[in-house]
């Protein structure tokens, strides 16, 4: 079980995302389109536990427009041991100082989190799939290179736990 707090993409760049992963699905790569009945959208995690407590995290983050107007540049691909392909996101000083925020705010209101997601361990990325077959990985590798350079707004934010069916909008 995931529950993350997810930046959500502006409408292009969710289309561009979407078709990628319904091209390499056509092609035999499960993507996050297919996974958990197709409760995924393209979204970035800027943190990620076993659990979240929705009201905890919003209680946390009280005040603050969580992602509102940053700008992401998605300008390689990369891959997570264990078979995850992602689109990597060039870190900006407001994308590390806007996640800084939301985790001393998490923090201090003492909602846990996973430690690869803390300030100077996050490595911001989109995920495309989370188990390309070893056999179709540098052809998925290519499939996600050849819509890059891609560029996104961010238009919301949620804690969302797919597989419990929860998907909390932040303000």
């Amino acid at each position: 079980m995931v529950a993350a707090i997810e930046l959500y993409l502006d409408v292009d760049a969710t289309r561009r995302i979407k078709t990628l992963w319904r091209s390499l699905e056509a092609e035999g790569v499960p993507t996050m389109a297919g996974l958990l009945g197709n409760r995924h959208r393209p979204h970035v995690s800027l943190a990620a536990a076993h659990r979240l407590d929705p009201r905890a995290v919003e209680a946390a983050l009280d005040g603050l427009r969580v992602g509102a107007g940053l700008t992401l540049s998605m300008d390689f691909s990369g891959q997570f041991v264990g078979r995850v392909l992602w689109l990597g996101i060039t870190p900006t000083e407001e994308l590390l100082a806007h996640h800084r925020t939301v985790h001393e705010r998490l923090a201090a209101a003492g909602v846990e989190v996973w430690d690869h997601y803390r300030p100077g361990r996050w490595v911001p990325h989109c995920t495309i799939s989370m188990r390309v077959p070893n056999t179709q990985m540098s052809h998925a590798v290519r499939r996600c290179i050849e819509v890059l350079p891609l560029h996104a707004t961010v238009t919301g934010a949620a804690v969302a736990d797919h597989a419990n069916d929860i998907h909390h909008p932040l303000p």
